[in-house]
């Protein structure tokens, strides 16, 4: 009796998932603005002020008719974040401003589940640039000021949805962007 209701329930799953059309292709251009949630970046005290990662991706389909009805996309992304520590010790002020930067192209596969809804997988392959910069009192005394760079390949893979509440514009939800943010929730533009 399991097995027969577990066929039944698969046949019903693969009668739905046939009965979906793509709401992306080859050819369809959509750009993603979001705002990053979570992450293991800047956790802690003394953080007086954090700006989430705020970014952008493009996605361009470039194949269709992939496992009979996913399609294969890439594009770039872009990402931004900052964070300031700040500490006072016998009323000196001193701290660090810190700033991420993540830029690089990204490739995703598409598969449609359900109506109006763009669900995806995909990687990216980016050059992550952060600055840090001493900031407070100790920044104005002679030999103060200190200020670093530093840079690394960064490699994330990612899963994320874009429901399409109209034929142009969809909010979106990507998960596993890596430290730089733990999700990002957003809009996704089609054009």
């Amino acid at each position: 009796m399991k097995l027969n209701g577990l066929l039944l329930a698969l046949l019903f799953v693969c009668g739905v998932a046939a009965a979906q059309t793509s709401t992306f292709e080859k050819g369809t251009k959509v750009l993603n603005l979001g705002i990053g949630l979570g992450g293991s970046y800047y956790s802690g005290s003394y953080w007086t002020s954090k700006m989430p990662l705020l970014s952008a991706s493009l996605d361009v389909g470039i194949v269709d008719n992939v496992l009979d009805k996913g399609s294969i996309g890439i594009g770039g992304y872009v990402g931004y974040s900052s964070a300031k520590y700040e500490e006072t010790y016998l009323g000196y002020t001193f701290g660090w401003k810190y700033s991420d930067l993540l830029i690089g192209p990204r490739g995703t596969f598409h598969y449609p589940l359900v109506d109006k809804l763009d669900t995806y997988a995909g990687l990216l392959l980016g050059y992550h640039i952060v600055s840090a910069k001493e900031t407070g009192d100790w920044a104005n005394i002679p030999g103060g000021g200190f200020s670093a760079n530093a840079s690394e390949v960064y490699f994330s893979g990612f899963i994320g949805a874009r429901y399409y509440v109209s034929d142009k514009f969809a909010v979106m939800l990507e998960l596993g962007s890596g430290n730089l943010a733990a999700a990002t929730i957003g809009v996704g533009i089609k054009f």
